[in-house]
């Protein structure tokens, strides 16, 4: 059986719009859900779609640790760390989930 993988992930509304901090054990799942709007609450209401940021983890307590952690920085710490690897804000759901 394969390694169980946890993810923190970030989506946003557009460049510069609002934040979401999620953890989850499917990316894919999970990011494909708020697309489809199929989550009622925040990301709904705010259109959070946009899949800008990720983390990997091999364990759920960690996954959990940092997701804590980065729901306590400050907005320009967050917009630092999607900028640092998605300076444009790209969506990054389509490059991890395949073609549909």
């Amino acid at each position: 059986m394969g390694e169980r993988c946890y993810y923190v992930y970030i989506p946003a509304s557009k460049i510069g719009g609002t934040l979401y901090i999620g953890v989850t054990n499917d990316i894919i799942r999970r990011v494909a859900e708020h697309k489809l709007k199929l989550i009622e609450g925040f990301t709904k209401d705010y259109d959070v779609v946009r899949l800008v940021y990720f983390e990997q983890f091999g364990d759920p307590e960690n996954a959990i640790k940092r997701e804590k952690r980065l729901k306590k920085w400050k907005r320009d710490w967050k917009i630092a760390l999607i900028e640092k690897d998605n300076p444009d804000w790209n969506d990054l759901y389509p490059e991890i989930a395949g073609p549909p």
